[in-house]
């Protein structure tokens, strides 16, 4: 079975990198950069670092690299944040050096189309947090939701294994970054039906997963993952995006998953709360009920299809909706169907 390795944790007053390994968001919307990082030393106490193209819209995927690198090789930096995703990392993160990460493993915080830089320290057994991005969590509108708040603290400066609860609302409805009128406005909450259960076995594994979108890239380019040997041991984790893909396309993912022999061994299978609402695709209430209704439904029927007996729990409480855990990825995670409770070691 697969070693991840020791890393410490962060401690008020570190200093943290924020980095755009995907899209400079800090470069376009400089008034929610600067409430994260205001935010990173007012409630959290740490010092965030910006690097070369942290805010360098457009920045070559070389001299993104060459900042990611920067980052894990200074012994200062005690931790790395991203400050939002993209859709590019699928064309270089591949081909990084894995030696400077390998000798300079430290937590990394990311989600969307950091898959990719996430599912590279995977392979080099370093495990990371999915989620906690400097936008999205840190720059909350408003205020920083509570129940995020605490797994931030949790994934930042804890260590252990903590239960996961979910939370007794939810949002996907955005607010526009361009207007700085919204950093005061709190977004409005919609009670969460909590999580769906299909399950009747214990079991526990080792995280790998994220954005659907993202995996499916990865399966299409050839890029590494897990060996089926790691799937064996593996708790898959996904989540669908902004993009709001239809449930053929979910389906269509998941039998890929299946044809590789990847869902057959897996241990469980854990799903983010869909996105259901976006700028261009205004949903009703009753259009998102029904879109996660068939979301699930397509998950599930396809991993039956492939295995009868591992835990799927969905609608939980990662990926691009809120409140969020960033969940440990790389790190062990404890299904308990008979109780209905979920562990993560932090």
């Amino acid at each position: 079975m697969r070693q991840f390795l020791l890393m410490n944790k962060i401690k008020p007053g570190d200093k943290v990198a924020i980095l755009s390994p995907s899209f400079a968001a800090p470069g376009k919307w400089p008034h929610v950069y600067e409430l994260g990082l205001k935010r990173l030393r007012e409630i959290f106490e740490l010092e965030p670092v910006e690097f070369p193209t942290t805010k360098k819209v457009g920045a070559s995927k070389e001299e993104r690299a060459k900042d990611l690198i920067a980052a894990f090789e200074d012994k200062e930096i005690k931790g790395v944040i991203s400050s939002l995703g993209g859709d590019d990392q699928i064309t270089y993160i591949k081909n990084l050096p894995a030696e400077p990460f390998k000798s300079n493993p430290k937590p990394y915080f990311g989600y969307s189309d950091n898959t990719h830089f996430m599912n590279f320290l995977w392979l080099n057994s370093i495990p990371s947090y999915y989620g906690g991005a400097l936008f999205t969590q840190f720059a909350e509108q408003g205020k920083i939701h509570e129940y995020t708040l605490k797994y931030l603290k949790l994934a930042l400066f804890e260590k252990g294994e903590f239960e996961l609860e979910a939370s007794k609302e939810y949002n996907d409805i955005d607010l526009d970054w361009s207007d700085t009128e919204n950093l005061k406005k709190q977004r409005t909450y919609e009670p969460n039906e909590g999580w769906v259960w299909d399950a009747d076995q214990n079991t526990e594994g080792i995280t790998w997963g994220g954005c659907l979108e993202s995996i499916d890239e990865l399966l299409r380019h050839s890029v590494e993952i897990p060996s089926l040997e790691d799937f064996e041991n593996i708790i898959l984790m996904t989540e669908t995006s902004e993009e709001i893909p239809t449930a053929n396309y979910v389906y269509r993912v998941y039998r890929s998953l299946g044809e590789r022999g990847i869902l057959e061994r897996v241990k469980g299978i854990l799903v983010g709360r869909p996105k259901a609402w976006e700028f261009d695709r205004q949903n009703s209430k009753e259009q998102k009920d029904k879109y996660r209704k068939q979301q699930g439904d397509a998950i599930l029927t396809t991993v039956r299809k492939y295995n009868k007996s591992i835990p799927v729990v969905q609608n939980l409480d990662f990926g691009h909706s809120d409140p969020q855990v960033p969940m440990p990825y790389g790190k062990k995670v404890r299904i308990d169907s008979k109780k209905r409770k979920i562990y993560a070691e932090f």
